[in-house]
């Protein structure tokens, strides 16, 4: 039988066990699918584009899970009461291709992208870092802002949105939080200037410039999360031609990160050689760092393995009948029957 996880469900996980501590936990889990890189089988998400924004499909698979998230991106979705971007996924068993767990990915989307970015962060910012520059303060910036603070430190967050009432409702919403400082900034630059770590997480579908070259100190960390599919980024090429480039996935992030800009033989390095030390994280502590992020599905299989084990220790969701259950295996047509007898057209 199939376990079903509605939004209802992510948010009692969340409140039983904690947001810092769920992704804390879901660090882990990343942590641990990243270390078994080669046994994965990848692709790059397949994506129906639109005027309107992306439709995608994200597949990946081990040898005893296969795990697909279908997600969107549709910066227009206010104007109908939907959010930008909402998403649900499957984890199934390999061995029998059952469906193990269907479960929304929209609240749980935005954990993990926090939690990529913080486990991504621990390796290319340096490790004093303590304020961070938050460009965009829509819908998954609480979710970033929490992350870096209880998993990484960050007690000041320089804070910038084109709306206002976005940074209004991002204020609102962690006013209070214990040892984290919220400052309110007029420009891109002021709110960049001083900080150790800069995230960009912006929404339009756009070639956007919102970092330029002038703006980055040495030392920064940036966390290029916006820019997520093809002619949409959010960073000066200069700002990628002056940094060391850590990416999930080459192939798709070619596609669809900031390094769209750039030319086939610019230099980048895959995340889970930085994880697995093949190869340095940060190298200097003036070196600039840019995390080209732009959501991978091993991400979602590591989040869907997560609510798997989370759901069943806390006894939530419910069971789906998704798939016929059949006396005959062999006998699909007899599941039509109705009352031992078909009807008549």
């Amino acid at each position: 039988m199939t376990t079903i996880l509605t939004p209802q469900d992510v948010t009692r996980i969340v409140q039983r066990v904690g947001l810092p501590d769920l992704m804390r936990r879901m660090v882990g889990y990343l942590e641990a699918d990243y270390l078994r890189w080669a046994e994965f089988d990848k692709t790059p998400r397949v994506a129906a584009h639109s005027p309107e924004g992306v439709i995608e499909l994200m597949p990946i698979a081990d040898d005893r899970l296969y795990s697909f998230k279908y997600v969107n991106g549709h910066p227009k979705n206010h104007r109908f009461g939907l959010p930008t971007v909402m998403a649900f996924g499957v984890l199934a068993d390999v061995a029998t291709g059952a469906p193990v767990l269907l479960s929304e990915l929209t609240l749980t989307t935005a954990m993990r992208t926090a939690a990529t970015s913080v486990m991504v962060a621990k390796h290319l910012a340096r490790p004093d870092s303590r304020v961070m520059a938050l460009i965009g303060n829509g819908a998954q910036s609480e979710f970033q802002a929490l992350a870096f603070h209880h998993l990484l430190g960050i007690h000041e967050l320089r804070l910038y949105d084109i709306d206002a009432a976005a940074t209004a409702k991002l204020v609102g919403h962690l006013k209070g939080t214990p040892g984290l400082t919220l400052t309110l900034c007029n420009s891109i630059a002021e709110a960049v200037r001083g900080a150790d770590i800069v995230t960009t997480v912006t929404a339009d579908k756009s070639n956007a410039t919102i970092l330029t070259p002038e703006m980055i100190e040495p030392g920064m960390h940036v966390n290029g999360v916006g820019g997520d599919c093809p002619g949409k980024t959010e960073l000066h090429r200069g700002v990628l031609e002056m940094a060391r480039v850590v990416c999930e996935f080459e192939p798709q992030s070619r596609i669809e990160g900031d390094m769209q800009q750039m030319p086939a033989d610019f230099a980048v390095t895959e995340f889970w050689r930085v994880l697995s030390g093949e190869l340095a994280g940060r190298e200097s502590p003036e070196q600039v760092t840019v995390f080209d992020s732009v959501g991978f599905a091993l991400e979602d299989f590591s989040a869907l393995r997560l609510l798997h084990d989370v759901s069943r220790q806390l006894c939530l969701g419910a069971p789906l009948k998704l798939i016929p259950d059949l006396d005959d295996p062999k006998d699909l047509f007899g599941e039509l029957r109705l009352s031992g007898q078909m009807q008549a057209a």
